[in-house]
């Protein structure tokens, strides 16, 4: 049964539903919010304190965001979808239209950058969700107390 607490007046949502459960922690919920830089168990608190800084917790529920390790994954994401994305346009514009090279370098090149920057944050946000959803790392039911002593 999931567990329903009021949210401050005025608020978007009148409630919301803790992705934390007795049967375990859904993955959907939390990989929507992770999307969208929340955090994965309540959905109301920040999940990121800078561009791809993860905060150290939720400010609104405390849930402790030190123990994921997204590391690289992220990138590589990132780099799987937009070559799946641009690369059949770039082919399917190469094969039919033949641009110069300056034409290449001036659009191609910022349409990469530009939209594996807007990718970045998303997909990191997606990553810690699932690892918090799938109990991995520092997210499982018993957290290391301190792990570096």
């Amino acid at each position: 049964m999931a567990t329903t607490i009021a949210g401050p007046i005025g608020s978007q949502d009148k409630d919301w539903t803790s992705a934390e459960t007795a049967a375990g922690r859904d993955v959907g919920l939390s990989l929507r919010r992770g999307v969208r830089g929340r955090c994965p168990r309540c959905g109301r608190g920040r999940l990121f304190c800078a561009f791809l800084k993860v905060g150290d917790h939720c400010s609104v529920c405390g849930l402790d965001f030190t123990g994921h390790r997204a590391d690289d994954l992220p990138a590589y994401l990132v780099i799987v979808i937009i070559g799946h994305v641009l690369i059949p346009v770039i082919l399917w514009i190469e094969e039919d239209y033949a641009p110069s090279l300056a034409f290449q370098l001036a659009v191609y090149l910022p349409i990469t950058i530009l939209a594996s920057l807007a990718l970045l944050q998303p997909v990191k946000g997606a990553v810690v969700a699932l690892q918090w959803s799938l109990k991995m790392h520092g997210f499982g039911e018993h957290p290391p107390v301190n792990p570096g002593a």
